[in-house]
């Protein structure tokens, strides 16, 4: 195991009572709970981490936070294999294995790093132009090689073991950010009475507070206020957690990281849907590194992040350092390298310097270099030398490591998901949001606060704000301040061009060169920049690139930087995992299995259970035979011949209500509802705007305003979302309301010539005889104290009622139609049953009703008549849609005796070969052991006549039957059993 070589004797807020053991790369390090990744690599003096993308270049640790677009790793193995993280976000855990990319056959000797010599060939938009020829399909070559080479790491193949949550969360006030900003937010809105959600993605509160020395007065405050905020008792904490989006409604998605602490079975990421009263703002600013020729070497790090690791992680980076700087804030680096040990020498591009900095390196032993900038780096996988430049003469400065500061960058993205623009500040120099959405407000560095006292200050007034905004005004206490020692982060401009490679994207390799070449091209809008160079589309995002590049390209353009812009930012802020968005919605969890009042009796008494789209239905009873083909056949029979019992708690069920109901059925419906007696039903179709069918149903009058709505199982959800959707948008003037009841009343099927007397038998209290109860008719009672509903509809042909009862009575009313129905034989049925009864009769089911064909097309043309108005009615008239050839709905019955029909299969005219797609397709068949022959319903061309001949083709089989063509409606065409 490797030593801690680069770890400070004390100081730090790790706890060296904890020690951790890791793995990087095959090499056993240790580090200490409360380190990183990143700063245990550090300690353990490991520079080098990963290659960058195009050249395979050397690349170590860059940053402290989520703007790191060198030191991606993969961590663990096997299932819980995960690539492209930031070590500068990974919490470090006993155990962890990690492993650098984009390398082979290793990280220290990359064979790909070859491709550094082709450069000039390899420049930005290379690939638009070598991959397109020579010839036209040349593409069909180059595309095996480039998607072999594309990418950094590797996922694992094994199923992840892990598991994940969605969550859903509420508050009064969510602050996205817990720094100084943020904590002082989140003190004075709980202390205005607001429930507060404090979301912070490091493991720590503080923000760059936690890079402040031991014994500080921040530590002072941080202590203090974290004592205070976790005694209130409506302050959420939300550690370990990223904002990566802001959406419509206050609402925010959340990532929570759990994986320094992995252990089988527990959660691994969770995903919130977090919806808030108000929302503040406090992410902070990112810091902008310098262009200078071979400014991405592994040693080459933000000035800020090597504070970060000095004074929070207890790791000295280099022993001998350069701090080179455009603003006054990268001096506390320096100051806090040399209280280290380190021997420092600041090499500052302003010419005039403050006399407190200088004095202040004076008494540390720090060199200081006035208007001086890094001409140029030595060092291959580590850094040796700083070539630098100023007063018109070079000098070489050995060194292990160099930090960058250019300034400061507002982290806008979150406050941009929504569309607002942001907004170039001069004094800042950056972009900070522009005026946000009602109850949003900012604070901090993203609003140009870049002291602590500012932030505690726009913090404490943010969250006063926010709070009222939630109707929250309670008297709030003073802010708490504390004396800081920040220095002022204004940033000078005019940074010297660089003579060498110099990097601009880290990540994705692109350099000043390639910003200058996409300007020579006429790629000079900053979004046709980022797509032709490729900048900022790294797992990054170009968080450090971005404004280094725009400022690179308004140079070149002579343009200002708030004339050249920025680019378009978007969700997710961090790169987020498939299964954190998955939740638990994977396998039989993908989507809900919804089981029916009385599913438990069907799988006591022999059901064969069949997954109908989220339901779980009744596929078959065993008692009535050993397979399906065998069952459904004798529960069709005994349905025919005394009486079936059916399961329909699966129908979508919707209450309808107001004054305007029956104007609302006429307008969706292509058969009209208004005059609609209360108490009787009415089988009705619904059309999509193309006036294509959608869904067939039963509409029930229960009272002058007042309907019960049944769909089929499978558009349920669609026909509630398409009412919802009309009555917002095209008709907000219906006083409507529409409620999915289907979970509140289940429901069953009584169907055959004996299921009056089964009623009546099971219901005495009921009066179900034909005067009282005729066909499309209602009665409603009660059973066991709940509201019982019957109404006698039929899709089978036979006489039939449907009974409606609450759910949990659901099961006794099932139980009481079995023992009332034994001694006239009835017997539970199937879908496969139900499927083959309704094909008899020649109902239109969802086989027909497939998205495709019209009323013309299914028969049911004669139910409009002449009415019109209704959704769909003017496009149904489109002259493509009466053709004569168009397909439409008719039955078919073999021709030799012997022979079946297969669904799916292709119809031929006579004579016409057996090749292409035919003039139409089987879309549901059966076997009638009324008919003993296979029957089936077909949409087939309408040039073909009744009477005449087809040929049945199933490819997949290789099998041709002969069919005639015949009425869809194969059992009782006069209605005499139903209406009996």
């Amino acid at each position: 195991m490797n030593s801690n070589s680069k770890r400070l004797a004390k100081g730090g807020r790790i706890d060296r009572g904890r020690p951790l053991e890791f793995s990087f790369d095959g090499s056993k390090l240790a580090g200490f709970q409360g380190d990183t990744l990143a700063s245990a690599l550090l300690a353990n003096g490991v520079s080098l981490v990963g290659r960058s993308f195009k050249y395979h270049r050397p690349r170590g640790i860059f940053s402290a936070g989520a703007e790191e677009p060198n030191a991606l790793v993969t961590l663990g193995t096997g299932g819980r294999r995960e690539p492209n993280l930031p070590a500068t976000m990974l919490e470090l855990g006993d155990g962890m294995i990690a492993e650098s990319q984009n390398r082979w056959p290793s990280l220290a000797f990359d064979l790909q790093s070859v491709n550094g010599l082709f450069a000039p060939f390899l420049s930005a938009g290379f690939y638009y132009k070598t991959f397109m020829g020579p010839t036209r399909r040349a593409w069909m070559f180059y595309e095996h090689f480039i998607r072999r080479a594309a990418g950094l790491g590797k996922a694992g193949m094994e199923p992840d073991p892990d598991r994940y949550e969605l969550r859903h969360a509420f508050a009064d006030v969510a602050i996205v950010g817990g720094g100084p900003a943020g904590l002082s937010a989140a003190r004075a809105a709980a202390n205005a009475g607001a429930r507060v959600a404090l979301i912070e993605q490091d493991f720590r509160f503080g923000g760059q507070l936690l890079s402040e020395r031991p014994g500080s007065e921040a530590n002072a405050w941080l202590e203090a206020l974290g004592i205070e905020l976790r005694g209130l008792g409506n302050v959420d904490l939300m550690a370990r957690t990223t904002a990566v989006g802001i959406y419509d409604g206050q609402v925010l998605g959340l990532v929570e990281r759990r994986d320094h602490a992995q252990a089988s079975g527990r959660v691994r990421q969770a995903f919130t849907i977090l919806r808030a009263g108000a929302i503040v703002f406090a992410p902070g600013a990112i810091e902008r590194p310098l262009v200078f020729s071979n400014n991405d070497r592994p040693g080459v790090m933000l000035a800020s992040a090597v504070r970060t690791y000095v004074n929070r992680f207890a790791v000295l980076p280099g022993r001998r350092a350069v701090v080179t700087t455009t603003n006054d804030g990268a001096w506390r680096t320096a100051f806090d390298l040399a209280a280290a040990g380190a021997q420092v020498t600041v090499a500052d591009l302003r010419a005039t310097l403050a006399p407190a900095l200088q004095a202040e390196a004076l008494r540390l032993g720090i060199a200081v270099r006035p208007g001086t900038h890094i001409a140029d780096l030595r060092g291959g996988r580590a850094l040796n030398a700083a070539r630098l430049a100023g007063s018109g003469a070079e000098t070489e400065v050995d060194c292990d490591l160099v930090c960058v500061s250019g300034g400061w960058s507002p982290t806008v993205h979150l406050t941009s998901h929504l569309g607002v623009k942001p907004v170039y500040r001069e004094d800042i120099d950056g972009f900070a949001p522009g005026p946000l959405a009602g109850g949003q407000f900012g604070a901090g560095s993203v609003v140009g606060g870049y002291t602590t006292a500012e932030a505690i200050e726009t913090g404490h007034r943010a969250g006063i704000e926010a709070a009222a905004y939630c109707g929250k005004t309670k008297p709030v206490p003073a802010a708490l301040q504390f004396q800081s020692t920040d220095l002022p982060a204004a940033a000078f401009r005019g940074v010297p061009p660089a003579r060498g490679k110099a990097f601009v994207d880290f990540q994705m390799d692109v350099t000043t060169g390639d910003i200058a070449l996409a300007h020579r091209e006429g790629y000079q809008s900053v979004e046709h920049l980022k797509r032709y160079t490729t900048l900022g589309m790294g797992t990054d995002q170009g968080k450090t690139s971005n404004f280094p590049a725009l400022s690179a390209m308004a140079a070149l353009r002579g343009a200002t930087i708030p004339e050249t812009g920025t680019t378009t930012f978007r969700p997710p802020y961090t790169p987020v995992a498939i299964g954190a968005l998955a939740g638990r919605a994977v396998g039989h969890h993908l989507k809900p299995t919804r089981r029916t009042p009385m599913h438990d009796w069907h799988i006591a008494n022999g059901a064969d259970m069949l997954e109908v789209g989220l339901w779980m239905r009744p596929y078959f009873y065993r008692g009535a035979g050993r397979d399906v083909n065998e069952a459904y056949v004798a529960e069709m029979r005994f349905v025919r011949e005394a009486a079936g019992l059916m399961d329909i708690s699966t129908l979508g069920k919707i209450d309808v209500q107001g004054p305007d109901a029956a104007t609302l059925f006429d307008r969706v419906y292509a058969n009209g509802f208004v005059k609609l007696p209360v108490g009787r039903a009415r089988y009705g179709v619904m059309l999509r705007d193309d006036g294509v069918v959608l869904d067939d149903g039963t509409t029930t009058r229960l009272g002058e305003h007042r309907f019960f709505m049944t769909t089929s199982t499978a558009k349920a959800a669609n026909v509630l979302s398409r009412l919802e959707f009309l009555l917002d948008t095209a008709w907000p003037d219906l006083r409507v309301a529409v409620t999915s009841v289907t979970d509140e009343w289940a429901a069953m099927s009584v169907a055959g010539p004996r299921s009056r007397e089964v009623l009546a038998a099971a219901f005495p209290t009921l009066d179900v005889s034909n005067e009282a109860l005729p066909h499309m008719g209602l009665i409603g009672g009660e059973f066991d104290g709940r509201a019982l509903r019957v109404i006698r509809l039929s899709y089978s042909g036979e006489r039939a009622y449907e009974v409606y009862v609450g759910a949990s009575a659901g099961e006794a009313a099932w139980r009481r139609l079995i023992e009332a129905g034994q001694p006239f034989g009835l017997r539970p049925y199937g879908v496969e049953a139900l499927g083959a009864l309704r094909v008899e009769k020649g109902h239109v089911a969802g086989p027909e009703i497939d998205g495709r064909t019209t009323l013309d097309d299914l028969g049911l043309g004669r139910m409009v008549g002449k009415r019109s108005g209704f959704v769909g009615d003017v496009l149904r008239r489109r002259p493509a849609l009466a053709e004569q050839d168009r397909q439409r709905l008719v039955g078919l019955t073999c021709v030799e005796a012997d022979a079946r029909l297969s669904g799916g299969a292709v119809l031929f005219k006579q004579g016409e070969t057996l090749k292409g797609h035919g003039c139409g397709r089987i879309t549901s068949v059966t076997y009638s052991p009324t008919l003993g022959a296979y029957v089936g319903l077909a949409l087939l061309a309408g040039d073909v006549a009744m009477g005449d001949e087809v040929v049945a083709v199933h490819m997949m089989k290789n099998e041709a039957v002969r069919a005639r063509v015949v009425s869809p409606v194969f059992l009782d065409p006069q209605g005499e059993r139903l209406h009996g």
